[in-house]
């Protein structure tokens, strides 16, 4: 049995592909990172300190209203204490007047009405009395200095228009209108004056001092108790 003769492969046709000697070049993938979303810090950044601005400003203001309301109604209260001082001083000093008009008051005494007239100026001069000890002690429990020199006063009044009293109880009593006119002759308290214008000036300074501010008021001094 013969073999088949195998058929000889037919000649490259000049029109097929001539394969290639050199290997493909790797293929290389780069993967380029995506960007993140931008987030807009700066508005909120901005927001934040408008907020923290705002809040700064609205304490400030709140601090310097509440600044602004204590120091006026301590002013008021300032201003409060003072007209009362001042009246109270003005009481004493009236206190002190009353009993500069006893020297005149006892000469111009009723001579038809003796008894009722000792009795009414005695109650007179007692009340007076009875209110300078109460001003000697308000005073002095009030300011140190303006006590020392209402003190003084009372001392000098009852010392030179005490001695005038105790003299016009001494004379007779008016019966004639001639008589009511008592001059500097009979009655001199020209002696009070100095004692009179310490006072006043004690108690000006007084007053004006209670509007200062405390950290502009001087320490009060220690002064003496009330003169026997």
């Amino acid at each position: 049995m013969t073999s088949p003769t195998p058929t000889p492969a037919a000649p490259a046709s000049p029109t097929d592909p001539i394969p290639s000697l050199v290997p493909p070049a790797a293929t290389t993938t780069s993967t380029t990172p995506t960007p993140a979303p931008a987030t807009n810090d700066a508005p909120a950044g901005s927001g934040g300190g408008l907020t923290t601005a705002v809040l700064s400003a609205a304490v400030v203001a709140a601090i310097v209203s509440g600044s602004i309301t204590t120091a006026l109604a301590r002013r008021a209260t300032r201003l409060e204490e003072r007209a009362r001082v001042r009246t109270t001083l003005a009481e004493a000093y009236q206190a002190y007047a009353d009993y500069k008009e006893f020297p005149y008051a006892i000469r111009r005494r009723r001579d038809d009405l003796d008894a009722e007239e000792r009795i009414r100026l005695s109650e007179e001069v007692r009340r007076v009395q009875s209110r300078l000890s109460f001003f000697q002690a308000w005073t002095r429990a009030e300011d140190p200095t303006t006590g020392a020199a209402y003190n003084d006063l009372v001392g000098q009044l009852r010392r030179v228009a005490g001695a005038s009293m105790r003299a016009a109880w001494l004379e007779p009593p008016l019966d004639n209108d001639a008589g009511m006119n008592i001059g500097p002759d009979r009655v001199d308290l020209s002696e009070l004056r100095t004692a009179e214008e310490a006072f006043l000036k004690a108690a000006e300074n007084h007053v004006q001092a209670l509007t200062r501010p405390w950290w502009r008021r001087s320490p009060k001094p220690a002064t003496a108790g009330p003169q026997e």
